[in-house]
């Protein structure tokens, strides 16, 4: 009889793991994702640029949303960091921007460890107070039981003046003295999410 229990509540508790990743949140691990864009100057000088903090999450209903810290640029030169945050994204009074959108979990959820799927879908992003929409492309792959990543298959290509953004560019390119910035962003993400 304890056996029969016993063995009983093992394999609940089994199922119940194995449940886990499909009704859990999942969280971005920061560590390990990443955001970057790349900034063309001069018309023809093109400079990788990222930023370090990132934070995210997946809701059980497939609502995603990504929180990226501005201030948390690295452009790989310090004072061109900090030009950026006051003069470009102005953090004091924009700290973060945002990128939202819905995803069908079921088939990711179902795929084999190692598997993938391409994804198809409109995402909506906030930044410096002005929201937009894009159509893009990601393939998210199955790492694990409890890990997927996701990534874009082709650069969202981000416009300045969507955001307002070109005046903050403008006070760059003078500071900088640059005879041109370009308004056209292209922005790669490689993404890590964890089930809890």
């Amino acid at each position: 009889m304890f056996k029969r229990s016993l063995s009983h509540a093992v394999a609940t508790l089994l199922l119940a793991c194995a449940a886990l990743p499909a009704q859990a949140n999942w969280y971005l691990d920061g560590e390990s994702s990443r955001l970057s864009f790349i900034s063309s100057k001069n018309g023809n000088v093109s400079e990788v640029q990222r930023f370090l903090v990132l934070h995210g999450q997946v809701q059980p209903n497939g609502l995603a949303r990504l929180e990226v810290e501005l201030d948390s640029i690295n452009s790989g030169i310090p004072l061109r960091d900090e030009r950026m945050r006051a003069e470009l994204f102005e953090v004091k009074q924009f700290a973060e921007a945002t990128a939202t959108a819905q995803i069908d979990l079921a088939p990711i959820q179902d795929l084999a460890n190692g598997a993938q799927l391409e994804l198809r879908l409109p995402l909506t992003v906030d930044l410096h107070g002005k929201q937009h929409e894009y159509n893009v492309e990601l393939l998210a792959t199955r790492l694990d039981e409890r890990r997927f990543q996701v990534v874009t298959l082709e650069p969202v290509v981000l416009d300045a003046a969507d955001f307002e953004l070109a005046p903050g560019l403008e006070k760059l390119r003078h500071l900088a003295g640059l005879s041109a910035i370009s308004l056209s962003v292209p922005v790669n993400a490689v993404l890590i999410f964890t089930a809890r």
